[in-house]
């Protein structure tokens, strides 16, 4: 049962995508959408909170705007020549969704006004000079989910308190990801609770769950990452495979089978980007507009894959929780 409102799913966005450029007339915007992952594994959620976020700044796709979609189905070279074709379009703006789509924007235009979501500190990437004045062709929204790795361990902890060992699954390729581990594990050295990672990329991710359960892990933590999203079915139904209670950064695993997510909105953070792209087309610059930072959280349980595993939610978990999965 839904705890909240979530967006409502506008009628077969995957259908509309290529028609929003294509029904655009002469004079008409065009903002230049490019993603790190795939149309098809990406829910309707969020690219319907991104129109969303464009209609509540006054532009509806396919009316007054069009959108140029472009998707890298997680292979990063794909991304610097998408950054350019948009580039020589050209379009009024770019939508870069995720660090990698950003960095490729950034690297192709110092110019033209870029919208970035990342979930990595853009000041450390340099992306910006800071997230109050960006100071350069780029602003937009990080939700820097390094900061939430003691949150996320004390949930762990709350739902499998005997795991004495937890493992914590990293993509190598992946700054998102080797944040997000890195504030595990300080989070783990303040509370004493022993850690262990284990590397995987998509072709490894068999083998990584064998190192788990062979380590001993009690449960799992799914570190943030493109390549994980797009594998979180299989992950999910591994983690159902060896018994291991799991937490993940996004809704998106519950939704898959997953146990338990937290993290920041993603739907929202489309949502607010699409707001900052609408102003950037009415005239404001993006070196006046700070980044912005969530401020909408998400406790997703799946109640069903709880008793499959044999855990009982504590009550005040449910309590707290904006979606339980039954």
């Amino acid at each position: 049962m839904n705890r909240r409102n979530f967006i409502t799913v506008l009628s077969g966005a995957a259908a509309t995508w290529p028609l929003a450029a294509g029904a655009q007339q002469p004079g008409t915007p065009v903002i230049g959408f490019v993603s790190i992952r795939s149309a098809e594994d990406v829910s309707s959620a969020p690219v319907n909170a991104f129109r969303q976020g464009l209609i509540e700044a006054g532009y509806v796709p396919g009316q007054n705007v069009a959108v140029e979609y472009r998707w890298a189905a997680n292979q990063l070279d794909r991304l610097p020549t998408f950054a350019t074709e948009l580039v020589r379009r050209p379009v009024s703006v770019i939508a870069a969704m995720g660090t990698a789509s950003a960095q490729a924007a950034k690297a192709t235009s110092t110019t033209l006004p870029i919208v970035f979501l990342t979930a990595d500190d853009p000041v450390k990437l340099g992306l910006v000079a800071s997230f109050n004045r960006p100071g350069s062709n780029l602003t937009g929204v990080s939700f820097v989910s390094a900061m939430l790795g003691a949150k996320r361990l004390e949930l762990l902890r709350t739902l499998v308190p005997k795991a004495d060992l937890i493992a914590v699954l990293v993509d190598p390729n992946s700054a998102e990801s080797q944040n997000q581990s890195r504030g595990a594990e300080e989070a783990a050295r303040a509370v004493g609770q022993q850690v262990v990672f284990v590397n995987a990329t998509p072709r490894e991710i068999e083998g990584s769950f064998i190192t788990v359960v062979q380590r001993g892990a009690g449960a799992l933590l799914v570190s943030g990452s493109p390549s994980f999203g797009s594998q979180r079915h299989r992950i999910a139904a591994l983690c159902a495979q060896h018994s291991l209670p799991a937490l993940f950064s996004t809704s998106e695993y519950p939704a898959a089978g997953g146990l338990i997510s937290y993290g920041a909105s993603i739907s929202d953070a489309y949502r607010q980007a699409a707001i900052y792209v609408g102003r950037i087309l009415k005239g404001d610059r993006p070196s006046d507009l700070p980044v912005l930072q969530p401020t909408k959280f998400e406790l997703v349980i799946n109640l069903k894959t709880a008793k499959a595993l044999g855990l009982e939610i504590p009550d005040r978990l449910l309590a707290l929780a904006d979606e339980v999965i039954e």
